[in-house]
């Protein structure tokens, strides 16, 4: 038995783009194909850095804190009010929130104020405090 002619036009393995549905591979060939697309992904430590961030804003608790800060620098004796929640269950979020970069604190005497960074006043704004 002899193998079938090769078509012409079919002289290479199909790839991905063969598999798309043809509006989609046609605009993704206009805009710089699988290569540029795959370059849109961001490296694996700006991904580490946006992952302990998500985190850390996937409690309530958390948010109600940036919230809190997004007014002014606190006190913890102020956020623990507001919020009637045990000492160590507020250090253990704000400890959260100082990891992923949202909050810093210094010391003024005796107290300890947390205020927010620049990365934790965006975040705070894009949250918004009339979101639902």
């Amino acid at each position: 038995m002899t193998a079938p002619a090769k078509s012409p036009g079919r002289s290479r393995k199909p790839g991905i783009i063969d598999e798309i549905p043809k509006d989609i591979a046609v605009s993704l060939t206009e805009a710089g194909g699988l290569p540029w697309l795959c370059s849109l992904i961001p490296a694996e430590s700006s991904l580490h850095d946006q992952v302990v961030i998500h985190k850390a804003l996937a409690d309530p608790l958390r948010l109600k804190i940036l919230f809190l800060l997004s007014a002014q620098p606190l006190c913890v004796c102020v956020i623990k009010h507001c919020l009637r929640i045990a000492d160590s269950k507020l250090s253990y979020h704000l400890s959260v929130l100082k990891e992923a970069g949202l909050v810093e604190s210094r010391h003024d005497k005796n107290w300890l104020i947390y205020s927010l960074t620049s990365t934790g006043k965006t975040v705070a704004e894009q949250k918004g405090h009339n979101s639902p």
